[in-house]
């Protein structure tokens, strides 16, 4: 942008929302201020729920469930297919807001879209596919199975770095499934909620009446409104996306109750540069894990390896690339990195960098860049930072744009490192030679829900299970078999016959 201020997306966003079929009075006369990291501005004054609101809610939730359930698992599908064509219809608009509202470049804000679009499909076929199991019975006469039942409310709290995504993966599964959905998404990304929450609206419209109210509820406001979902005994499942910090409260209070837990928190990924690597392919791969949405992702790349007889050769270029990367408005062709969500992600940036130093580290990039003369807006140059040992910051994650790299000589020694942080859910190896790769995958290997071979961490499909952050044993929302989580299983045993079994020597005097 070369002038401050040129461009208002207040009103851009108001015709977005408006298009979606977001009420207007639903953007004005609240408390909260949905702002845009892209200049800072305020886009819309949200109502916050109170806790009345709240219960209420999950009350219309949980009958609403009890009804949902009675619905064959592929007549449900016919529901998610049905969001599926809204978001299709309306992927540019949709796509565009989560650009405006989370700082994010077009293409991986049409992005996000796709991946609930995709989900949608996943679960469509999914609703045909609940499978149980016949079981082998030591019984004559009987046979013996598993049944798949809908667990109940599962409520969704979803991080401001993917406002919408994370919602679709947890919703179209937990649908099919038999379940209703409580979404509490994050306090900064309100209003790309409602424009998910109003095409969900369309859907249930063309469903025809045959969903019952309250089967999709829709939470705004701060940490108080998601305690009360992770507190209620009618919510037996919260899947939460966010910070370890965040993940250790919820695991806590979920486990207080014995209810379920699907924790999806912070990735301070790496990844390994073997002598043998594609040094091209690498770098290009490192460069966009590592800057692409300016660092904000769950699966960013965070550490590098990288083996000393190479370390001369990759370093030096991947500094070019940190120096000559293209930062600025985001929904300009062109640009690569756009904005910090806010303020505060950039002082703990800011944070890091200073501990790094204290730690030996030298840093490269990391000011603070003037973009249209926007100071409300915190738009920085990636940092890469040499450092000789992992230590200090780098043993913790923090959300923004910070790759450490780190020499190493021993490819066990450098997994070891790898592996010596708490945090992690994605990981990468570089490398042409057959049998590193297959360590790297291996259990001797990386212990992360994901782990690559010549690709970047970021990037996760709908089709995989995901793995989940390693500290929290959790998994991803979607994909493989993870719809297990959103149901109760049973063990049947039918008998057949007309006799029963009984203990040797035991009788009854029937009369």
């Amino acid at each position: 942008m070369s002038q401050a201020h040129s461009f208002s997306l207040a009103a851009e966003t108001t015709d977005i929302l408006t298009s979606l079929g977001v009420a207007p009075e639903r953007l004005r006369g609240g408390t909260r201020t949905a702002r845009s990291p892209i200049t800072g501005e305020a886009l819309a004054q949200v109502h916050d729920d109170t806790q009345a609101d709240a219960t209420a809610v999950i009350a219309r939730a949980h009958a609403a469930f009890l009804q949902w359930r009675l619905l064959p698992a592929p007549k449900r599908g016919e529901l998610v297919r049905l969001l599926g064509e809204e978001l299709r219809a309306n992927k540019a608009a949709l796509g565009r807001l989560v650009s405006i509202e989370a700082g994010k470049i077009v293409s991986e804000g049409l992005g996000e879209v796709q991946e609930m679009i995709d989900i949608c499909d996943f679960a469509v076929g999914l609703s045909r596919q609940l499978y149980g199991l016949t079981i082998a019975t030591e019984r004559a006469e009987h046979r013996m199975m598993e049944t798949w039942h809908p667990l109940g409310v599962t409520g969704v709290i979803s991080a401001f770095n993917f406002p919408v995504a994370v919602w679709a993966w947890n919703a179209a599964i937990a649908l099919v499934c038999g379940n209703s959905v409580v979404w509490k998404p994050s306090e900064k990304t309100p209003l790309t909620a409602l424009a998910t929450d109003a095409l969900l609206a369309r859907a249930l419209q063309r469903f025809r009446g045959e969903a019952p109210d309250g089967l999709a509820g829709l939470l705004l406001g701060g940490r108080a409104v998601g305690e009360m979902l992770v507190d209620d005994a009618r919510v037996p499942l919260v899947s939460a996306t966010g910070s370890t910090a965040m993940g250790r409260v919820v695991g806590a209070c979920l486990a207080g109750r014995f209810a379920r837990a699907i924790l999806e928190l912070g990735g301070n990924n790496a990844a390994i540069v073997t002598p043998t690597a594609d040094l091209d392919l690498t770098l290009r791969a490192v460069a966009f894990a590592a800057m692409g949405t300016a660092g904000q992702r769950c699966t960013s790349l965070r550490r590098l390896f990288v083996h000393a007889d190479v370390y001369e050769q990759l370093v030096p270029r991947l500094k070019q690339a940190y120096a000559s990367v293209a930062i600025g408005n985001p929904l300009e062709q062109g640009t690569l990195i756009g904005p910090l969500i806010d303020r505060g992600a950039y002082d703990a940036m800011q944070d890091a960098l200073s501990a790094a130093k204290d730690h030996g580290g030298r840093v490269f990039g990391g000011e603070r860049v003037s973009v249209g003369g926007l100071n409300e807006a915190y738009y920085v140059r990636p940092a890469l930072v040499e450092i000789a040992a992992q230590a200090g910051p780098v043993e913790r994650e923090t959300f923004a744009p910070i790759l450490y790299v780190m020499p190493y000589r021993d490819l066990d020694a450098a997994i070891e490192l790898h592996n010596a942080v708490p945090q992690g859910l994605s990981s990468s190896i570089f490398t042409n030679d057959l049998r590193e790769a297959e360590l790297f995958v291996s259990s001797r290997g990386s212990d992360c829900g994901i782990a690559n071979v010549n690709i970047g961490p970021s990037g996760a499909e709908i089709g995989g299970a995901f793995g989940g952050e390693k500290e929290t044993g959790g998994g991803r929302e979607s994909g493989s078999d993870s719809w297990k989580a959103y149901m109760r299983r049973a063990t049947n045993t039918v008998n057949y016959g007309r006799s029963l079994p009984l203990a040797q020597g035991v009788k009854f005097d029937l009369g």
